[in-house]
């Protein structure tokens, strides 16, 4: 057998006021020819150690401390939603010889406009006045495509779950850390690995054609664009995402 430290190994990367446990059924069906690794980011999940730094960069050092400690010295493959994209973008630039290939899931390698740094600005003030939870329950539904809201609700009540019990200060560090994030277009074009962009027709978070024009940017890459997502395409749509990323790991992998 195999060690574990020594399989092709894909690490999943969660979003914002989410925690690994989103990935759970996304990777129930993954071979168990790969080594799958999920981490909790500063602040999220039961990673509740005091987080002195938000930003990307020091997120993705965390992710780098991580997989030094799981043995974890070769290059890998990240799979990353919303705010993990932000995260992968950031070690790629510092750590590019740690990637072996990145699946980019309704996320983007733009810097926040004006406007998306002011609505954190007004999502920090809410968080402040009137608590985490009452900012959850109007924070996940509109990240689902209009004709998933209703449907999909064991997924919706899973991610209202692990967002109200996401600590006040996480949330505000980490909306300051992504306002505060800078333009990353440059690691797409010049990546030495190759790139999936997961993107959906209904994401409110990631503008669909900024999505579609990034797609394009990588030297090696290829993409997923999802008529029935909104910004959770691997909860929306989970079967062709799961397909996409197989595929991109056996493009990786060689298996």
């Amino acid at each position: 057998m195999t060690p574990a430290s020594n399989l092709p190994t894909i690490v999943f990367l969660h979003g914002f006021a989410e925690s690994r446990e989103v990935w759970t059924d996304f990777t129930r069906s993954f071979p168990d020819d790969y080594r799958l690794l999920m981490p909790n980011l500063p602040g999220h999940g039961t990673n509740l150690a005091p987080v002195p730094d938000f930003s990307m960069e020091a997120q993705a050092r965390h992710v780098i401390d991580y997989l030094n400690q799981k043995d974890c010295p070769h290059p890998v493959l990240l799979v990353c939603h919303s705010m993990g994209g932000y995260v992968a973008l950031a070690l790629a630039e510092r750590w590019p010889q740690r990637v072996a290939g990145l699946a980019f899931i309704n996320s983007t390698a733009l810097a926040d406009t004006d406007e998306k740094r002011q609505n954190r600005e007004k999502n920090i003030g809410f968080v402040e006045k009137y608590g985490v939870a009452k900012f959850m329950e109007s924070f996940v539904r509109p990240l689902f495509a209009p004709t998933n809201r209703d449907r999909l609700t064991d997924a919706r009540g899973l991610l209202e779950e692990i967002g109200k019990a996401t600590p006040a200060s996480t949330i505000i560090g980490a909306l300051r850390g992504m306002a505060a994030r800078p333009d990353r277009t440059a690691v797409l074009s010049k990546a030495a690995f190759p790139v999936l962009m997961v993107a959906g027709k209904h994401d409110v978070a990631v503008h669909f054609e900024d999505a579609v024009r990034q797609a394009a940017l990588p030297p090696v890459g290829s993409a997923l664009f999802l008529e029935g997502s909104g910004h959770l395409s691997y909860l929306e749509q989970p079967e062709p995402t799961r397909r996409a990323v197989l595929a991109l790991a056996s493009a990786v992998f060689g298996k």
